[in-house]
């Protein structure tokens, strides 16, 4: 924390030749710390991420992920609005100005519902996971995979269209979208659809770890008998969580197994939730 530029007061930064006021801070985690920041020019709120470098690796690092998104412009896809490096003597702050999102992640929009003893339906799940697909699409159409794709990293916005963050975990993993990493994506993208269906996730909520997300489906997964949901998407699940990766279905086959689920006035790229 010492080692941080200070940006922690009721101040301003410029970025881009705006100036943006601090507003508070919403978390650190690691090297990296983000504020909440107000547009000086437009009135609109910002997520200040900040990650301190400590070496040329860094900083490289830093820039690459400010590379991944700077590659998509996609409704379901965060965007980058800005990205400087700025340097004070020999300390160095890698500074991506990302658009804010005020009702947080997939995941907390799951524990508010389940601490009401409330689910998301199977209409509000169909369409999540729909633009989730939609996402992961258009990173595969680059060539690329989402390495840690999970609740906390699904963003949600004003209407409750999902938006997939922390592309930096994509810097290194540029591949063959029909091969393993895409049976990864998979595992994931399942993991995501239980905690979506039952409010928790598989095998001790084993997707909130990164990537050992592979231990979800050492063993095949028995889904919980609910009456709040159909066999179709019983179905789904059981399909994207088996354990040979070569049975699950690919991005392309999945969005087309939802695009037939949707509810007749529902099928739209929008998601409301």
């Amino acid at each position: 924390m010492g080692h941080a530029l200070c940006v922690c007061s009721r101040g301003t930064v410029i970025i881009d030749n705006k100036r943006y006021l601090f507003i508070q801070k919403l978390g650190e985690g690691g090297f990296s710390y983000v504020d909440l920041v107000e547009g000086l020019h437009d009135g609109q709120f910002y997520a200040l991420k900040r990650i301190l470098c400590h070496e040329q690796q860094d900083r490289e690092e830093a820039q690459r992920e400010a590379d991944m998104h700077r590659l998509f412009h996609h409704p379901n896809i965060l965007r980058l609005v800005a990205y400087c490096l700025r340097e004070q003597g020999t300390k160095h702050e890698a500074w991506l100005l990302l658009p804010f999102f005020k009702r947080g992640t997939l995941w907390d929009e799951i524990e508010q519902l389940k601490d009401k003893g409330n689910f998301l339906t199977e209409e509000q799940i169909l369409q999540l996971l729909l633009s989730i697909c939609r996402g992961l699409e258009a990173i595969h159409a680059k060539g690329y995979a989402h390495r840690d794709l999970k609740p906390t990293n699904i963003l949600l916005g004003d209407e409750g269209q999902p938006v997939l963050m922390d592309l930096g975990s994509m810097s290194q993993a540029c591949i063959h979208v029909e091969g393993s990493r895409q049976a990864l994506t998979l595992q994931s993208l399942g993991c995501v659809l239980y905690a979506m269906m039952f409010g928790e996730g598989p095998y001790d909520m084993v997707f909130q770890k990164g990537d050992s997300v592979a231990l979800a489906v050492q063993n095949q997964l028995s889904i919980p008998q609910s009456p709040r949901h159909s066999s179709a998407l019983r179905q789904l699940l059981t399909l994207m969580m088996t354990v040979d990766p070569q049975q699950r279905p690919h991005i392309p086959s999945l969005l087309s197994q939802l695009e037939a689920l949707q509810p007749p006035a529902q099928s739209q790229h929008t998601t409301q939730i």
